[in-house]
This record gives C-alpha cells, structure tokens and sequence, in this order.
C-alpha cells in the first residue's frame, strides 16, 4: 500500500503521532481517531492559502514531535489515550470542487464506518459538507446533529455562479438530506453577510444561530448549555465544525474572510473542551486557517490547540465514564477521584 502524504512538502503527521494509510484497514484497525488532512481551498471567494493549513496545524507546536501531549488541566493525553493516528492528506485539487469534495466525503465516510472519530484539517469551509454528511452516512441522515463556529452562516446558495463554495456547505447539508436545519446550531455570527433572504432561508429550516450580539448579551456558557439541549434532542452524534475566523482577527489574522468582533482564542477552546466533554461528538473538522495571512503562526497555533482541546476533552470523557469520575475546572485533581454520595 501506498501512503499519500502531505499534499504539499514533507511527509509528517500531526505532532507526531503514528502513520496510517486509509487503502490498509489494518493501519487504524484499533484507532480511536483518525486525522485527515484537507488541503483544499478551491471554494474561497476572497483570500486564498488555506490549502497550506493541514500543514501549519499539524507541525504548529514548540514542544517535541513525539505522539505525546499530556493536558495540563485535564489530567490525560489524548493522543495515546485515544489511539490518535495520522492518515495524511485526502488528494483534493483545488480546481475541480466536483471532483475533490467526493473524494473526501468518502475517505471520512470510511474512517467513520471503521468506528473512529474522524479530525478533519481543513482546507476552507467548503470541505464541511463531505465531512458532517461522511459521518451521517454511517449514523443515519438526520441522526447528526451540527454545533457551527463561524462569522458566517456559509448558507448561501449560489455564490459566485457555483452551488459549491466555503459560503454554501451548510445549506447543501440541509438540502441533502443529511443534516436537519432544527439541529444546527450556530455560535459566533457577526459581521454584515448574509443578506435578508438568506435569514429567511435558514429561519425556515429551523436553525438557531447564537450571534456574537447575543453571546455579549447572555454569556458564552448560558447560550452553550441552550445549544446542547437541542443539539442532543433525536440525534446519536454531534460533528463539530470550527471556523477559525470565529475568533476576533486579533487572535486568528490567518484566515480568508477577517470579520472583527469575534470569540477569544481563550472562549473557543473552552467552548471546544465543555463540548467534547459533554457532548456525543463523531466528527471534527478545523478549518480556514491560511498559512500566508497568519502573522508569527498565531492562527496556526490556535488551531493546533483547538484540536488538542478536543482530543483530551474526549479522552478525559470517557476515562470519567469509565471510572466514575467528574473533571471539575475548578480543581483538576478532582478528575482522579469519583464524586461522592448524592453529589
């Protein structure tokens, strides 16, 4: 078997972790999560270079590439805990979106029917579509549930002449089928797109977007708790989609559309860790950032963490199921002892 690699430059794995080749079933056979690169941004409609964010993420980090990376406040490593492997980068040309969105929908559809999370390094946020209906294929349309963090609602219809676009991926997913528009839920809206019909559009399919006016207005966490509560009523999953402009472009410059006036890098990784403590998540992508916009690798570095928050999020989840134990953030040693009675 042939291993693809990184589309662009060396061949390395995220922070080091071990190899897998999505044609040998036997290289993620006992994985917990596969890593998947996405090096497209053929459906960008402004500032280019998210192709190169597989890359930045994954060797974005100033501690050794060793396949370890012990959280601090969680008390585990989610890269050995959850038998994190790498598959490289899904073969995706950026000047056929028709050609390269498939293939990718079916290399997560095969990691998921494998029984691993698949973690998507995007790309621009057009590769959502082939990465939330790759897992729903395998739970069932209509069984997922989508948690967006966005500036954008990127439910469009036809942007630029095209049906596909990093504007359009949530509205496909709807009109497929494979997501219902009263289980998505959006965090992070801002900004002055999209226009008034559009709102309309997604009003009618029952979606709920948390705009950054609310989230000043109500709190980060009280909209959070809301969002859960729906995004768990008839669905079996959770896919977690993560659009790095959902941070003020103090905190991610490197990114194709900069809106101001969103998220601290400090509210997306804790909203990122309560979710994949909480939540029955099957599916991350992390998209957006762009390499040659980002100014000293800031954005890079923030999606790299992103991922990190998720994984040992999942891992510390499920060592508390099995254990019986609760995380407190208030005193992590609390994560190594069960609660007590009547707690």
């Amino acid at each position: 078997m042939t291993r693809y690699g990184q589309q662009f430059g060396p061949d390395f794995t995220f922070l080091g972790v071990p190899m897998c080749d999505l044609d040998d079933p036997a290289s993620y056979a006992d994985s917990e999560v596969v890593i998947l690169g996405a090096p497209f941004d053929g459906g960008t409609s402004a500032r280019s270079g998210a192709r190169y964010g597989p890359m930045a993420i994954r060797m974005r980090d100033y501690l050794p590439h060793d396949g370890k990376r012990p959280s601090l406040p969680l008390r585990t490593d989610g890269l050995v805990e959850l038998n994190v492997v790498d598959a490289g980068d899904v073969e995706m040309y950026s000047g056929d979106i028709e050609v390269a969105l498939p293939a990718l929908e079916a290399a997560v559809e095969r990691v998921t029917r494998a029984g691993a999370i698949p973690v998507v390094l995007g790309g621009d946020h057009s590769i959502a579509f082939p990465d939330a209906k790759g897992v729903a294929n395998v739970l069932g349309h209509g069984r997922v549930s989508m948690l967006h963090f966005d500036a954008h609602a990127d439910t469009g219809d036809i942007e630029f002449g095209s049906l596909w676009g990093h504007g359009q991926p949530m509205r496909r997913l709807i009109e497929s089928g494979a997501l219902r528009g009263d289980r998505f839920l959006q965090v992070g809206l801002r900004g002055y797109w999209p226009p008034p019909e559009t709102l309309d559009w997604m009003a009618t399919q029952g979606m709920r977007s948390y705009e950054m006016s609310e989230i000043g207005a109500r709190g980060l966490g009280v909209c959070l708790t809301e969002a859960f509560d729906i995004a768990t009523d008839e669905c079996d999953g959770v896919f977690l989609s993560v659009d790095i402009d959902v941070c003020d472009p103090g905190h991610a410059p490197g990114t194709g559309t900069p809106e101001p006036g969103g998220l601290t890098a400090r509210e997306l990784l804790d909203a990122v860790r309560r979710i994949c403590l909480e939540l029955p998540v099957a599916g991350i992508d992390v998209v957006e950032v762009s390499p040659p916009y980002d100014h000293a690798d800031i954005t890079a570095a923030l999606a790299n963490r992103v991922v990190l928050e998720a994984l040992s999020a999942i891992a510390r989840k499920r060592l508390d199921e099995k254990d019986g134990t609760r995380w407190d953030p208030a005193n992590p040693l609390m994560s190594m002892r069960k609660p007590s009675s009547g707690s």
